[in-house]
């Protein structure tokens, strides 16, 4: 049986090597290292065992368990890369337990998916479990960045079904998510002399006009009406640039926005809505021009297909935790998001942490050894 003290340790193997996404910290270190470790961890487990290099010094790491018979493939899905930690660099690689917990880089979000992933893969192995078609763990590259990890493992290798670890908290199960787009919001202005307001056109007070209306946009309707499940739609500014000096009128300004999307919603009905706040600015001012330039776009998740594998899940979780599995929606965007796109019925559930992409990131251990028997417990009962 799956300990909490063998979650514990391999868990904290995996925390003190550093897998920062390069993407989001051009000095991060990537998957490889960690990847080598999980290659060497598996060695002795006589499964097949893959790095597959996915970008220049990008990679995925797989491990197929092959079926004694035909069957489908099932996927259980975790990312093995970290965001950056210079808030606290003098700590963050060293995984240290407080009570239940462990604290470290990467603990919660999402090595703890990894471990889960693992310990349910050397259970099976080692109990020599017999199963009707295959399971693949797929520990992928960049989750934190653009996710060029679970596009690649969609690109090259077919699965049926989908159980992604991301920290959330048991018994929970991961339903339906939001979208989101990353936007830059361009407004043009006409630079001219300082002294001479007749020719000039300022785009930052411009801006303001829509960064204003931008706000009550997200006060009046994404606050004011959230969604039942997945919570208020997400929209808050990131960015912003504008001008060239004191001495000119700007002619142009540049505000990056993260704004949500819920299932049923596309990227395009943001875009509509920052076009009519454009509308509303031009009719105060003739002279205003504006664009919308998407830099990112990705669809929302809801579950399709699901039912058998919510089935051998459900009854995985009472076997290890007594309850039913609770159908949730989450206000954030995972991977699930390009899974199900796909045509691959996905779910997500994971252990109770916090403090993600902060200082103290945190991850309950119990949890952790749960969700990995709750995987073990569906795996044989979905590929059964």
């Amino acid at each position: 049986m799956i300990t909490a003290e063998q979650a514990e340790r391999l868990l904290a193997d995996l925390v003190r090597i550093e897998s920062v996404t390069p993407w989001l910290i051009p000095d991060g270190s990537g998957e490889r290292a960690a990847s080598a470790f999980v290659a060497e961890w598996a060695g002795d487990l006589l499964v097949e065992v893959a790095t597959e290099e996915i970008a220049q010094g990008r990679v995925n790491t797989l491990l197929r368990l092959r079926g004694d018979a035909p069957g489908p493939t099932l996927c259980v899905n975790a990312h093995i890369d970290t965001v950056g930690f210079a808030n606290w660099n003098d700590r963050a690689l060293e995984p240290r337990v407080d009570g239940d917990m462990m604290i470290g880089l990467g603990a919660a979000d999402d090595k703890a998916g990894c471990v889960a992933a693992l310990l349910a893969l050397r259970e099976l192995r080692e109990s020599g479990a017999s199963l009707a078609g295959d399971l693949l763990i797929a520990l992928v590259a960049d989750e934190e960045g653009v996710s060029i990890g679970t596009e690649a493992l969609l690109a090259r290798h077919a699965t049926d079904a989908m159980i992604i670890v991301e920290p959330d908290r048991l018994p929970r199960v991961i339903v339906e998510h939001q979208g989101f787009g990353w936007i830059d919001v361009v407004v043009h202005g006409k630079p001219a002399h300082g002294s001479a307001p007749e020719k000039g056109v300022d785009a930052i007070v411009h801006m303001a006009e829509v960064i204003q209306r931008l706000h009550r946009l997200d006060v009046d309707v994404f606050q004011a009406h959230p969604d039942p499940m997945n919570g208020r739609t997400v929209l808050h500014t990131g960015t912003i640039s504008g001008g060239t000096d004191y001495a000119t009128y700007p002619g142009s300004a540049v505000l990056g926005i993260e704004i949500g999307t819920q299932p049923g919603e596309h990227l395009t009905d943001r875009v509509r809505d920052i076009e009519r706040i454009f509308e509303e600015v031009r009719a105060l001012d003739p002279r205003f021009r504006g664009e919308v330039v998407i830099r990112l776009d990705r669809e929302p998740f809801r579950a399709e297909g699901h039912e058998a594998l919510y089935e051998a899940m459900d009854a995985a979780t009472v076997d290890v935790l007594g309850k039913r599995l609770e159908p949730a929606g989450l206000n954030a965007w995972a991977d699930s998001g390009l899974t199900q796109a796909a045509g691959v019925p996905t779910l997500m559930f994971g252990p109770l942490g916090g403090n993600f992409h902060a200082p103290e990131e945190w991850v309950s251990i119990p949890e952790v050894a749960s969700s990995a028997r709750i995987v073990e417990g569906a795996v044989r009962r979905f590929l059964g």
